[in-house]
């Protein structure tokens, strides 16, 4: 226990911490630390900062992605103003971001949507990027090249969409469709420099 709570401290103490951290659980009552992603029992542990404003938010480059999405997404033949407009509405281009239901990175792949995709490490800007967008391209083919549905299957999944006969109607997934174009018009009106 106390090395458990050495190592804590020790993370603690930098509030800007953001190396790659898992706690895992070893399922017989034992938590460890390590920089490895388990399978199974494992989450990424990422220390709360205390004293910081509630409403101040970090600000993340847009741009600084653009050649990865670039050349990914032609590769995938998804078109890249899309896959920018995906990781505004998933991230905000926070590669280290974590939702409350687990999903990481960039394009918010779930740990076993990864694991699917073939992508070691969620946290990893360029394996993100091509695992999401690579799923992006199956939801664009599942859906007939349908924007709208294949959007709403990244959010809600393609079981949702394909029950509802289209975009499902859960509030979270009906926003989430209009941020994403509203995004994908933006970037697309602006272009690429």
């Amino acid at each position: 226990m106390i090395a458990v709570a050495v190592v804590v401290l020790l993370l603690l103490h930098s509030a800007d911490c953001q190396a790659d951290m898992y706690v895992c659980d070893d399922g017989n009552g034992s938590v460890h630390f390590t920089n490895v992603l388990l399978e199974k029992g494992c989450k990424p542990f990422l220390p709360k900062v205390k004293n910081r404003n509630k409403n101040q938010k970090k600000s993340y480059d847009t741009v600084v992605y653009d050649d990865d999405i670039w050349t990914i997404s032609l590769r995938n033949k998804v078109d890249p103003y899309l896959v920018k407009a995906v990781i505004r509405a998933e991230s905000s281009f926070n590669h280290r971001a974590v939702s409350k239901k687990g999903a990481l990175g960039l394009m918010q792949l779930m740990p076993e949507t990864a694991r699917q995709l073939g992508v070691p490490d969620p946290f990893n800007p360029q394996q993100n990027i091509d695992g999401g967008t690579r799923y992006l391209r199956q939801l664009l083919d599942t859906f007939n090249g349908d924007l709208r549905l294949s959007i709403a299957a990244y959010n809600a999944g393609p079981g949702a969409v394909k029950r509802a006969g289209g975009v499902p109607k859960f509030p979270e997934t009906v926003e989430y469709v209009s941020r994403v174009l509203k995004h994908y018009q933006g970037y697309k009106s602006r272009g690429r420099g």
